[in-house]
């Protein structure tokens, strides 16, 4: 199991502002569900990571 093996999945994900200052990302999958809260810093980066993978994703598709 890892990152290129695919799944034939649905799955719902929310992301937002909670009311205490962090950034959650919330994830619906097969009734489970996995909140998951950041620091505005650690949202940051993690932002920053999308970008990367989605340049190198991009880049591969040429």
């Amino acid at each position: 199991m890892g990152i290129n093996t695919e799944r034939d999945m649905e799955a719902n994900m929310q992301i937002g502002p909670t009311d205490q200052g962090f950034v959650r990302i919330f994830i619906e999958a097969g009734g489970f569900e996995v909140p998951m809260d950041f620091s505005p810093e650690e949202a940051e980066e993690i932002a920053e990571e999308i970008r990367a993978a989605a340049q190198t994703a991009a880049q591969m598709k040429k």
